[in-house]
């Protein structure tokens, strides 16, 4: 039975059609609690509910509402639920149990899909490291000397990852003016950094590394990221130690978590490496970690990049073996990003820094507007699509946030 002709209506080369069944969590009026549900066409499915009647030794494993149960069962019981998942959805006997547990997705309000746990930000783009090495080092060599041996990161705050939807305060902190005088503000550079989010299922063991081979034993799926950025803040005070205040203030995730499974097709080799890295990071001839997932940016509605991720220099595969190389382990709930997403293309950056030259040459916007960094009021969503079975496209679904004043309380 093919999607189209399944009994839950949705369109074949649906975004979120039965190819992809996107996890989350949502709350909805006559409800109690948060529950962990699958985006079905424009519709969402109450796993909460369905696993409770259909495969009740699951039920556990969506019981708090959330995804987190799912995330720590591992390989064998992802694939198990994404198939009973499937058969609901395809298979006529279902529908009488099932249909009354799909609800429209403009009735429920989407939640944080998961507790997030540990959360590290990588710098994994070439093309975004280039970019933001001439602008900062024009008389240097873009690209520090460690780049090609190992994918940059640092750890971040778990705390202040929120979900798309939820307002983004101005950040303040210390900045220096040209004329060199410190001061405390807001930010008067506030930029945006389009990523991809991966999210850890079963953790790993305590002081042992994880191979480049074991990854797909510990990453369950992705989701798209916005990590905001006040670059202002963020020039004065990396050197020595790297990101702090000019990062930790807001990190956007959208609400679906899409598996692992449902992007089969999108595997793609990565970029050349040169040289070639050390043994525990070389994926020559491995499992291809390289995803062919095209992002779009809007901001105020206003397509303003398409930045590539099959560009990606390092890999999740290789971010997750050099994160767990020293000794460190992931917990289930972890979440590394990717860093900006930007391609060799003049509209493929994924930051207002790359796409206006460091502000020198200002973003042109309909009704004669123009932009170098985000003002209050501002909305910007990354959206992403990635090849399916069949020619079909996997949807990633959209990570949104406004900009407001500095101070206002947003929840996150």
């Amino acid at each position: 039975m093919t999607a189209a002709r399944a009994w839950h209506g949705v369109p074949a080369d649906h975004p979120f059609g039965v190819h992809t069944l996107p996890y989350g969590s949502f709350r909805a009026a006559g409800l109690p609690g948060r529950r962990a549900c699958a985006a079905v066409g424009d519709r969402v499915l109450d796993l909460t509910a369905a696993t409770a009647a259909l495969l009740p030794h699951r039920a556990a494993l969506f019981a708090s509402g959330t995804l987190d149960g799912l995330l720590g069962a591992g390989p064998a019981v992802w694939a198990e639920v994404r198939a009973a998942l499937t058969a609901w959805l395809t298979d006529d006997r279902h529908r009488p149990a099932v249909e009354p547990l799909l609800r429209p997705a403009g009735e429920v309000t989407l939640t944080l899909p998961f507790t997030v746990a540990d959360y590290v930000d990588f710098y994994s783009s070439e093309h975004h490291a280039r970019n933001l090495g001439r602008l900062f080092r024009p008389d240097g060599d873009p690209l520090t000397p460690n780049w090609k041996h190992l994918p940059i990161g640092y750890h971040g705050r778990s705390g202040t990852v929120a979900v798309s939807g939820t307002p983004v305060a101005r950040p303040t902190g210390q900045r220096r003016t040209a004329d060199g005088v410190v001061t405390l503000g807001p930010s008067e550079r506030l930029d945006i950094e389009a990523e991809v989010g991966f999210v850890v299922g079963t953790p790993s063991t305590p002081g042992r590394p994880v191979p480049l081979a074991d990854a797909g034993r510990h990453l369950f799926g992705v989701c798209l990221v916005n990590d905001w950025s006040a670059r202002d803040i963020q020039a004065w005070e990396y050197v020595p130690l790297g990101p702090f205040l000019g990062k930790s203030f807001a990190t956007s995730v959208s609400p679906w978590v899409v598996p692992l499974a449902a992007l089969g097709h999108a595997r793609v080799a990565p970029p050349p490496r040169d040289p070639r890295p050390l043994p525990y990071l070389d994926d020559t001839g491995g499992e291809p970690w390289g995803l062919d997932i095209e992002l779009t940016v809007t901001l105020n509605g206003h397509p303003i990049a398409r930045p590539p991720f099959s560009a990606m220099y390092w890999t999740a595969a290789q971010q997750l073996a050099h994160l767990t190389s020293g000794g460190a382990h992931v917990r289930t709930g972890d979440l590394f990003a990717s860093g900006t997403v930007s391609g060799p293309g003049a509209g493929e950056c994924g930051s207002l820094i790359e796409l206006t030259r460091g502000g020198a040459v200002p973003l042109e916007l309909p009704g004669g507007e123009t932009r170098t960094f985000l003002r209050d009021g501002d909305e910007v969503v990354i959206g992403a699509t990635a090849p399916g079975p069949g020619g079909v496209r996997v949807g990633l679904g959209s990570v949104s946030g406004r900009i407001v004043p500095t101070g206002t309380p947003t929840g996150a």
